[in-house]
């Protein structure tokens, strides 16, 4: 990922696991922490199956750990760490294995986003990953191209929906969302498939901290050509934006951009329908799904 300026270090995911790190810059830290938890099973005198019964997993997963090949979820870190009495270094690596589960070009923004204050989020080609549906998600990493692989598939989805838990947060963030009309018409999996995802965008947009607006196809003045963006607060006060294209990012902490993009985001959410407005049009996209 490229950075500009300084980027807030204030972030941290609060992350599942997903079932392999990919071959990428980052997943080296699942290998680190599969040695260490070898060497901590070694030293207590546990072979992989009785380690397993003791922290509820099957030798065969603890040999997937060990070798690096999946990524351990949070749980399995903290059991592994009180039964091999590791002291906290095995927790420790907690939060660096979580980043893992995502691709690289996102790791950093996705800590960013797991603890902002506030997201402002322009979406343009597919429903925001905040809001899809394990479905819809799914059905967006199989059309990927080239093709990903099932098991990167599967960690790629575990870790989208970890990331809904944002929702869950007390206090809860502040959360806009302008998402394109098109966006809302296009099939995605199939009819079934984005009735359900229209349904959770809908319930979603009903929380208080959450405004969905949709901006209308038929409009004649647009403000958000230039791409999709998203614009981050920490919890520190620092404002930051991502921008993402063709699987490259760059995160911006810069006056000058900052502002350039709130003013955009302004000007989209003036320029979308109402939250009531929008709500109404996804109810009749509902009946047409």
């Amino acid at each position: 990922m490229t950075t500009r300026d300084e980027m807030d270090a204030d972030a941290g995911a609060d992350a599942d696991a997903g079932p392999r790190p990919e071959d990428e810059p980052g997943s080296g830290v699942v290998v680190a922490f599969g040695r260490q938890l070898k060497l901590l099973r070694v030293r207590a005198g546990l072979d992989r199956t009785e380690f397993g019964k003791r922290v509820g997993y099957a030798a065969q997963s603890v040999a997937s750990f060990e070798q690096g090949r999946r990524i351990p979820q949070p749980r399995f870190i903290d059991r592994a760490d009180d039964v091999l009495d590791a002291g906290g270094v095995l927790k420790a690596l907690k939060e660096e294995v979580a980043r893992a589960q995502y691709p690289a070009f996102f790791r950093d923004a996705a800590r960013l986003e797991a603890k902002a204050a506030a997201l402002n989020v322009y979406a343009v080609s597919a429903v925001s990953g905040l809001l899809q549906t394990e479905e819809y998600a799914r059905a967006v990493f199989q059309m990927q191209r080239p093709l990903l692989d099932d098991d990167v598939i599967a960690q790629r989805l575990e870790a989208r929906m970890v990331r809904q838990n944002i929702f869950d947060r007390r206090p809860a963030p502040l959360m806009s969302f302008v998402i394109e009309e098109s966006v809302l018409r296009r099939p995605l999996g199939g009819k079934k498939v984005m009735r359900g995802t229209l349904e959770q965008v809908l319930l979603t947009g009903r929380l208080r901290n959450v405004e969905i607006q949709v901006m209308p196809t038929d409009r004649a003045d647009h403000a958000g050509l230039g791409g999709p963006f998203t614009l981050i607060d920490t919890a520190k006060g620092q404002r930051i934006a991502y921008t993402e294209v063709q699987d490259d990012s760059r995160l911006y902490t810069g006056v000058r951009k900052i502002r350039e993009l709130e003013a955009r985001y302004g000007i989209l959410r003036s320029q979308a329908l109402t939250p009531s407005e929008s709500s109404a049009l996804i109810e009749e996209l509902m009946g047409e799904a």
